[in-house]
Parts: structure tokens; sequence; C-alpha cells
């Protein structure tokens, strides 16, 4: 089986922080990103740039990936949407999948969107059906799948019921994400098996915040359970400024080069996506979370014997 990495960082590693980036940066750091290899591209999310400056220039950066030359061959280019308005927005740049979702948990979903789970539901599933109307790719999660930082345990039949509503609609691509960081390994592939038991020729993906260190464990739970999409940032960034306790997510250079261990992924060029890390590290002045950016990799790149 072989994953595909997905990488946030540019939407959430970055949403949370409160140095605005330089838009020439960004488009740096997704140049190599896309030299690295790697699968998939989260630019940033349509949003309102008054309560979210970090994604102002979210247009801007689709807008130049979509220039002839300059859109990547192999690297699908994702954009986070939050209501019709933002769809027509990613619509009119160039955006190749959405990402769309709702939470599980009541609680965060109000204070991420201002509206119950419901509503948010009701919401969405226009958005998807637009948006494949319009030949993209979608991608709907669920939000807080494994806990929440407010109302502790998440009920597993109402992440299913979730994505029932979602597979009723054509929606086939379903991310699960742990929003508070709650998962654990068993919990994963339970939850996981529980999906494929509704549609076993879903595609699944995963999105793993690293709050109490369960990270890249959960990341090997879920592919035990068929997840062949992992999603992560790189040097660690990240975190959602709705939940109770922000924390980043797995990290990028650390999956990549847990990957590489066992054998997977030996085309990634993970010297680029340390790279990457360090700059960021530099640009906001402090230690990121990442392993392999402080330890350095004990495997080499695209085959060859250099190590890092």
């Amino acid at each position: 089986m072989e994953v595909r990495i997905h990488d946030v960082g540019l939407r959430d590693g970055l949403q949370i922080e409160k140095q605005i980036v330089p838009t020439e940066k960004k488009i740096a750091w997704a140049e190599a990103l896309i030299r690295s290899g790697i699968d998939g591209i989260q630019l940033g999310s349509f949003v309102h740039p008054a309560k979210v400056p970090q994604m102002a220039d979210t247009d801007k950066l689709f807008a130049y990936f979509s220039q002839p030359g300059r859109n990547p061959e192999r690297t699908i280019l994702s954009g986070l949407v939050l209501n019709e308005k933002g769809l027509d927005r990613g619509l009119s740049c160039g955006v190749q999948m959405f990402c769309m979702g709702v939470s599980a948990s009541e609680t965060h979903s109000r204070k991420n969107v201002g509206a119950g789970t419901e509503d948010a539901i009701k919401q969405i599933v226009p958005m998807a059906k637009k948006a494949l109307a319009a030949g993209k790719r979608v991608q709907a999660s669920v939000q807080s799948a494994f806990g929440c930082g407010f109302e502790g345990v998440i009920p597993p039949e109402r992440v299913v019921g979730i994505v029932k509503r979602y597979l009723e609609v054509g929606v086939t691509n379903i991310s699960l994400a742990d929003t508070a960081g709650h998962a654990n390994p068993p919990q994963v592939e339970a939850l996981f098996a529980a999906i494929r038991e509704v549609d076993p020729s879903v595609e699944l993906a995963c999105h793993f915040h690293n709050t109490f260190g369960l990270g890249l464990a959960n990341c090997y739970a879920a592919m035990r359970a068929g997840v062949t999409h992992l999603e992560s940032a790189f040097g660690g960034l990240g975190g959602c400024p709705f939940t109770k306790a922000a924390a980043g997510n797995v990290c990028t250079e650390d999956l990549v080069h847990s990957l590489q261990r066992m054998g997977m992924r030996l085309d990634l060029r993970l010297d680029l996506l340390i790279d990457i890390a360090r700059e960021a590290g530099q640009l906001f002045c402090r230690d990121l979370p990442g392993f392999i950016l402080k330890s350095g990799s004990i495997v080499g790149f695209s085959g060859s014997a250099k190590e890092q």
C-alpha cells in the first residue's frame, strides 16, 4: 500500500501564527514542497482576512500557481472553505481540491464556524455538491472525530453518521481529524474500520494533532486500518485556534522519515522538507517540535546513500 502525504503547513500550520508570513516566502516554501515530491499541498483557506490575517493572500497564492509553467504536474493544490462565498472564491482562482467539513463536537463547531453541527452539515452538503458539479475534487472531514477538549469523548456513531451524509451526496474522499489530539491507536483503527464497513471503497485520510505525543503512532494505526492519505505540517506547525488546547500537527519531516525507515516513500526529498522546517523555525525565532530537524536523518533519499 502506497500512502500519500498532504502537507497542510501553509494553512493549518500558519493560521495560528501571529507573525504574518510574506507571500513570497509562502510561495518559496510551496515550491520547495513541490520539489520534494509531496503529493498534496494545502495552500490556504478562504476565510475573512480580518478574522485570519495570515490567510489574506490565499487567492493570490492559487492565482500564482495557476499560471502556465507554475502549476505542478503531480502535486494537488488544495484549499479549505468554510462557506459558499469561500467556495466561489476558490472556484475562481484555480483550487484543484476543496477541503471542507464539520465538527462532531457541538461546542467546537459553534466556536469554529458559529453554528452547530447539524446546521454546519446543511451548509457543507450543497457546497460539496456544487464543487463536484464543477469537476473539482472534494475532501470532506469530520473534525474532533476522536474527542473534544470541551466535550470529552465523541460517540463513534456520531462520526459515522456525519460520514454517511457525505457519502449520500457522492463525496468519497473522507478525512477524520483529531482536532484536540485525543486519539489513541486502537480507537483510530476501530473508527476507520467502522467507516469502511459503511463503504469499503471510500478513500480515507487522517489528520492528527500531536497534543499528547501520539501523532505518529496514530498515523501508523490509520495505515493499518487502510488509510492512504496522511495529513501533516512541515515543522510540526499548527493547531486550531478554537480548540481548548491548540497543538501542532504531525510533523511532515518526522512522518516521512518514519515511512522511509520502513522502506516506504523513498522518492520523497527529506532534505528539502528539513530545510523548510529549519527556515520556518528561523522565521518564527523558536525551536519547532520536530525531531528530525534536530537529530538529522539516518536514512537517505531517492535511493541514494546520502545521510542527512
